[in-house]
């Protein structure tokens, strides 16, 4: 099996890449089009969506009314649409107010959670196990919340990297903890069936912020038992 690994780090001071990331047009919080859809939006969007994915197999050289396509458009845009899902999620009613005041001041790991996404390039899946740490600063967040968190930024059309440094930085931002480290590893399906068509191959990204950036002891021991089985 190859990796490919792939760091990068930010200074414990995000407010500004925060900030950068909201008024992007994919919304650490969320806050674009498909939030705020009314029913007769979402009866719109998947009208439009299927009538693409019609044009999509006539394009390809397929029969859409033929009995095995007639309805795919339909299903292949609800599929769509659940995969993406994320862009109809909001970071603060996810959380919940599930932040609590708390003296703990060691290491909170939470490691190997499934994810699935899509690359933005080829809009085909990504796969892989996120890993998130954080050292509380007198606050703890709910641990089903950080599980919450990448399932959200996960279901949107993505990059490894961009996912990686949006689930550190929202939780920087929500916590104001000592240090916070993410390691995504992944299975890109653009690397697989095409292109260099590598089977097996897999992607490390990482994002530390804080002490998990400025003391090599504390990455370390992030990284030591993330890896144990």
């Amino acid at each position: 099996m190859s990796s490919i690994y792939m760091e990068e780090r930010a200074d414990d001071d995000c407010d500004h890449e925060y900030k950068l990331l909201e008024e992007n047009s994919v919304s650490i919080a969320g806050k674009k089009r498909r939030l705020d859809q009314c029913p007769k939006d979402q009866e719109t969007r998947l009208k439009r969506l299927s009538n693409a994915i019609r044009i999509m197999l006539e394009c390809l050289g397929e029969d859409p009314t033929r009995e095995g396509l007639k309805k795919t458009p339909e299903r292949y845009a609800k599929a769509m649409l659940f995969f993406t899902k994320g862009y109809e999620e909001n970071m603060m009613d996810i959380v919940n107010g599930a932040i609590f005041a708390e003296d703990h001041d060691e290491m909170v790991i939470v490691r190997d959670i499934d994810f699935f996404s899509m690359c933005e390039h080829h809009l085909v899946p990504f796969t892989g196990k996120i890993s998130v740490g954080y050292i509380p600063n007198k606050k703890v967040i709910g641990l089903s919340k950080i599980v919450r968190l990448t399932e959200m930024f996960s279901r949107r059309l993505q990059l490894q990297e961009r996912l990686t440094k949006q689930i550190a930085v929202a939780l920087f931002e929500m916590l104001k903890p000592r240090g916070v480290g993410v390691i995504i590893e992944a299975s890109h399906l653009c690397m697989i069936m095409r292109g260099v068509q590598k089977p097996g191959s897999i992607t490390i990204t990482s994002h530390m912020l804080g002490a998990f950036r400025e003391a090599s002891k504390t990455r370390k021991e992030f990284l030591t038992l993330i890896s144990k089985k």
